[in-house]
């Protein structure tokens, strides 16, 4: 995997604050999915280490074997909502490479384990995304795949 230099300076205060405050976790998509999850009745657990390493997934379904990440558009290069700043611009667009790399890695290590991957952008609809979620255990089929949503 490629590793990315050290981070440039941020190229105004309001940046820096900004960066600085980014949630790794409990973002609201992340909130929003698990909220229309949970009033569905699918129990799940947050932030959890499903395969070995130090990588963790936004949910796990883990008697189904299920593990769900939550991608934001920016971080993870959607192909609708993803954009490269221009400050910096070398060194953010092998940021946001590295992170796509470690994204397919972090596929690769739980559907090896027998886990099905299903990955959600934040943009998308919570309700939508639950519907697909909730479609993989009444009737779907638990074979080991990714679900690119």
């Amino acid at each position: 995997m490629s590793r990315v230099g050290s981070r440039p300076k941020p190229s105004s205060p309001d940046i820096e604050a900004r960066i600085r405050n980014q949630r790794r976790r409990d973002t609201d998509p992340e909130k929003l999915l698990r909220s229309a999850l949970w009033r569905r009745g699918l129990r799940y657990c947050v932030d959890v280490n499903v395969v070995g390493r130090r990588r963790k997934v936004d949910l796990a379904f883990t008697r189904s074997k299920v593990a769900v990440f939550v991608d934001g558009c920016f971080w993870h290069r959607c192909p609708e909502h993803g954009s490269v700043p221009r400050a910096n611009r070398v060194w953010w667009l092998a940021k946001l490479d590295a992170n796509v790399e470690r994204n397919l890695d972090s596929n690769r290590e739980p559907t090896s384990a027998g886990w099905l991957v299903i990955r959600v952008w934040e943009h998308e609809d919570p309700a939508k995304a639950a519907d697909r979620i909730e479609g993989r255990f009444v009737g779907g089929d638990q074979a080991a795949a990714i679900v690119v949503m």
